[in-house]
């Protein structure tokens, strides 16, 4: 019986290292600059389906994207994934950058310092505010997925944290031909191999390079 994982999938970062931009706010919800780090990925048939838009390109990018949601049963994701807000939430106003269906249909756990109550949302995406860590979420969200893995959404600090607590088992992350000179940096800090992590793929396309890392040992065989 397979284990489930933890993924990450089509995550990019910038020829020198960010993730995203600095100053997230309403109107630069990547950071200031980062559009262009997932300009491959927002190109895709895929993203432009899931966007309610038409054609889109075809191919390695659009295999990748598609895969990301294959097999998924929760999503988790960093507070700054969820909208620029911070400090206590002032009030439920703010549901998300995606509108009243948004692309995850599936129960996403967002980690947070301040309580909040879930949000049902249309097509089967109910948003749960983690408080009490990454531990905690990742359990709710395997306990939600019933069986099926997994996906880490960032942002790029949410990363970090998984990365370093060796929680992540399958990591996809895409090099993107963009320059943002600021924000935040996807490994700062970070000794992949000391943590067990390899590289056991990477293939470019025509607009950035697939880079595919996985952990030695998946939670569950650890206790075998």
């Amino acid at each position: 019986m397979s284990v489930a994982k933890l993924r990450v999938h089509a995550f990019s970062v910038s020829l020198d290292g960010y993730s995203a931009g600095p100053n997230q706010d309403l109107e630069n919800p990547l950071g200031v600059g980062g559009l262009p780090v997932f300009g491959w990925q927002f190109a895709t048939r895929t993203h432009q389906r899931m966007h309610g838009g038409d054609g889109g390109t075809t191919g390695l990018d659009d295999d990748m994207v598609a895969a990301g949601f294959a097999g998924i049963g929760a999503w988790i994701l960093g507070r700054n994934m969820f909208g620029p807000i911070r400090g206590p939430w002032l009030d439920d106003s703010w549901q998300g950058w995606w509108g009243d269906n948004p692309v995850y249909h599936v129960p996403v756990f967002v980690l947070t310092n301040h309580p909040r109550a879930s949000i049902e949302m249309a097509g089967g995406t109910t948003f749960h505010f983690v408080t009490d860590g990454i531990h905690a979420a990742l359990e709710r969200a395997f306990d939600a997925a019933k069986g099926q893995d997994v996906r880490l959404g960032g942002g790029a600090a949410t990363m970090r944290q998984y990365l370093r607590a060796g929680l992540v088992d399958d990591m996809h992350f895409v090099i993107s031909p963009a320059l943002i000179g600021s924000g935040e940096r996807l490994f700062d800090g970070l000794d992949l191999p000391s943590l067990g992590y390899r590289l056991v793929e990477h293939i470019p396309s025509p607009t950035a390079t697939h880079v595919r890392l996985t952990r030695g040992t998946v939670r569950g065989d650890e206790q075998q």
